[in-house]
């Protein structure tokens, strides 16, 4: 187990020290604000003046709240405080025996802005959790960009996987996965593209007389109440339910109805009776098909005799 807390000699606690982010995206694997960030290491911490970074080597650990990432090498990048309007940009002196404050040997505070995770990368809370190779976390903008093999990141409700890259933009409840990205449901609804961009619901107001539930951070994967909200794909569109495929060049989804539009050389198949078309409404739920003409093409079909009287068919 990590042993070892933050002591550097030149900042000697100020990786304990971030950027101020307002307090509106809470909880979920979002590290841009909150109480201060403990670093743990197994080997070699490395402190580049000239950079102004911090290198923790052997296996490393950042925990925000109730936010860890693991990684083989963490990287911290520095930069000088700002003083708030008004307010020395030095810290105070000691007085009685208390610090007034840690300053680097240029002078001024540090505070940390950025995390940079190599190698066997895991971020993850009490719900979620993400794995990747490489990741690298912006605390001013609260997006955290993850590359790498078998990207993966999972929720209670899905599982969200990726082959190139996975970015998760906290502030406007976005996710997005490149290359091959697929969200697979409990349920085992699937919706998959060569870009997948999905949004987070809102939380939802509490009952009247009821306190506000704690806010999400609106990720992927956000805690709290934060759902998937939609999902648009860009490129080889695939929805699969357990018994019917439809393909599309994009698409969009609504978590909440179940229901997908497809655009774009559209191919709806089940079993062996297949429709195609320019666009299609997809009901997941139902697993009912509906064909809409376009102006490009006209709509045809192929039904074998022995499943045409499916009630599942598409019509």
């Amino acid at each position: 187990m990590m042993s070892r807390i933050a002591r550097l000699l030149p900042v000697a606690g100020l990786l304990l020290a971030t950027t101020a982010t307002p307090a509106a995206y809470a909880d979920g694997l979002d590290m841009s604000h909150g109480e201060a960030v403990k670093l743990f290491w197994k080997s070699e911490e490395i402190y580049d003046r000239n950079a102004q970074t911090v290198t923790l080597t052997g296996g490393a650990r950042a925990v925000r709240g109730d936010v860890t990432v693991d990684a083989d090498t963490l990287i911290g990048y520095l930069r000088k405080k700002a003083a708030p309007q008004g307010q020395p940009a030095t810290p105070p002196p000691a007085t009685n025996g208390q610090t007034g404050g840690e300053a680097d040997p240029m002078g001024g505070s540090l505070e940390l802005y950025r995390i940079e995770a190599r190698g066997h990368v895991h971020i993850y809370n009490q719900t979620d959790q993400g794995w990747g190779d490489r990741a690298l976390y912006d605390m001013d903008q609260a997006v955290m960009v993850m590359t790498g093999k078998n990207l993966k990141l999972t929720t209670p409700q899905d599982v969200l996987t990726a082959r190139d890259v996975m970015e998760y933009h906290s502030k406007t409840r976005m996710s997005v996965g490149r290359g091959n990205a697929t969200v697979t449901t409990n349920d085992g609804r699937q919706i998959k593209a060569d870009v997948l961009v999905s949004f987070s619901a809102p939380d939802s107001p509490a009952p009247a007389g009821q306190a506000q539930p704690a806010k999400s951070d609106g990720s992927p994967l956000g805690g709290g109440s934060s759902k998937l909200d939609r999902a648009y794909g860009w490129g080889h569109v695939v929805l699969r339910t357990p018994t019917q495929t439809a393909t599309g060049d994009r698409g969009v989804y609504v978590f909440a109805s179940q229901i997908a539009r497809l655009i774009g050389h559209v191919h709806v198949t089940q079993g062996q009776n297949q429709n195609n078309g320019s666009q299609a409404i997809v009901n997941m739920k139902t697993g009912i098909a509906t064909m809409l003409p376009g102006s490009d093409s006209p709509i045809q079909g192929l039904v074998v005799p022995n499943e045409a009287n499916s009630s599942q068919a598409p019509k």
